[in-house]
């Protein structure tokens, strides 16, 4: 690979200093839409838009073999994983995880077994004085999605499992005690993992017949080898975590009902198609990616622009889901706007865009959506109270969520109508 130096500075301080807003706001300041700069001492070139979204997604163009930094593949994705491959590597690996994320019957099985998870922790809840919905969110996911995938998850180990899979995401992005709490949590969830796999290989374990642990245990690659236990456990990981993520989008949702309550009564309703739209505006209006990065194939042009093979190609995610020019009024909250038109493929991309089948684009997000719609229909129809408590959310911490994780308080279940908010 070539190696292109650049007379850019280096804006990483800069960005872990103002997160969310740092590619936006330059973004603004560039008339030409491309922003350019050092990161983690690499040129990088900056897109934004559907059109650049088609650019970024194309493997003639941008690879991610070599793009990730190691700090966000040692706490994040894993050493190995899918993420990191391109080509035919890729297509196989990707493969077995749409086999496992996309078929409908497997996400009704794992909203359902969510749906009881959560209705069996309301009950809980009503017992307490008050909970923080982010971290019993997270308890929750990890349960059902544990018991889903195969993964045997003893009730007594629920708690800290969560922890871990929250600590994987939350220390991605960042320096210090987040971060170094992220690299033990995932060598302890890989080894734990790891452990299964050579369990269920070796007949020691039996596990549900194509359950996610199965699978991938026994998945071969396009080399035609199984993969070797760390991988796989790093693969199971992959289904489990980012499952137990939706608890950010979760808190995100519950903080949207709490400052716009009119949007209760139709979630209570079942008005299915309001449902998606809420859930599409919570994914757009709330922070969680900032951006996506791969690395340039070739000497590629963008608009004129020049990119030198092995740039960073940097995808502006944030920016695009709160881009006036696709959005109007992209600061205000208001799903109604996804029942004007229907959602564009390469618009809105919280979880990445293109097609899942082919590039890089998350084979969980329909797992996302189906989750989260479940959920903000049952959270509309929870009654509880909100304690005076920080529910502010911080655009220089990545990823944000609401500070106190939306502490609530005096939690009720209501069944009938009468009762509902």
């Amino acid at each position: 690979m070539s190696v292109h130096r650049s007379p850019l500075a280096d804006r990483t301080a800069s960005l872990f200093l103002k997160g969310y807003a740092w590619l936006p706001n330059r973004m603004r300041r560039a008339p030409d839409g491309v922003v350019r700069a050092r990161l983690l001492g690499r040129h990088a070139v900056a897109l934004r838009g559907p059109e650049a979204v088609r650019f970024f997604y194309d493997e003639a163009h941008v690879r991610r073999g070599g793009a990730l930094p190691e700090p966000v593949r040692a706490t994040l994705f894993g050493d190995g994983a899918v993420h990191t491959l391109d080509g035919e590597a890729h297509r196989v690996r990707k493969a077995m995880f749409l086999s496992l994320l996309t078929p409908p019957a497997r996400v009704a099985d794992l909203v359902e077994l969510v749906g009881d998870a959560w209705d069996g922790a309301v009950r809980q809840w009503s017992r307490q004085a008050d909970i923080v919905l982010f971290d019993e969110a997270a308890k929750v996911l990890t349960s059902a999605v544990c018991r889903w995938a195969g993964v045997p998850l003893e009730a007594a180990r629920t708690d800290a499992v969560a922890r871990d899979m929250v600590a994987m995401v939350d220390g991605f992005a960042t320096l210090g005690p987040r971060h170094w709490r992220a690299r033990a949590a995932r060598r302890r969830c890989e080894a734990w993992l790891g452990g299964l796999v050579e369990d269920v290989r070796a007949g020691a374990v039996e596990v549900p017949e194509g359950s996610v642990v199965e699978v991938v245990a026994g998945h071969r690659d396009s080399d035609g080898r199984a993969l070797d236990a760390r991988t796989a456990a790093v693969e199971l990981l992959n289904v489990v975590r980012p499952t137990v993520a939706v608890a950010w989008f979760v808190a995100f949702a519950a903080h949207a009902l709490h400052r716009r309550p009119e949007h209760r009564k139709r979630l209570q309703d079942d008005d299915a198609a309001y449902a998606a739209a809420f859930v599409h505006e919570v994914r757009r209006f709330y922070p969680f990616a900032p951006f996506l990065a791969g690395r340039a194939a070739a000497d590629l042009s963008w608009r004129g622009h020049r990119i030198p093979r092995g740039a960073l190609v940097v995808l502006d995610v944030y920016g695009q889901d709160h881009d006036a020019g696709l959005w109007g009024d992209p600061y205000t909250f208001r799903p109604e706007r996804f029942l004007q038109r229907p959602v564009e493929r390469d618009e809105l991309v919280p979880q990445g865009g293109g097609d899942p089948s082919t590039g890089h684009r998350c084979p969980g997000e329909a797992v996302t959506i189906a989750l989260l719609e479940a959920l903000s229909i049952r959270l509309a129809r929870l009654r509880y109270d909100v304690p005076e408590q920080d529910l502010a959310i911080p655009l220089g911490r990545i990823p944000t969520r609401p500070r106190d994780g939306v502490r609530i308080a005096g939690v009720r279940d209501a069944h009938t109508a009468e009762d509902r908010l």
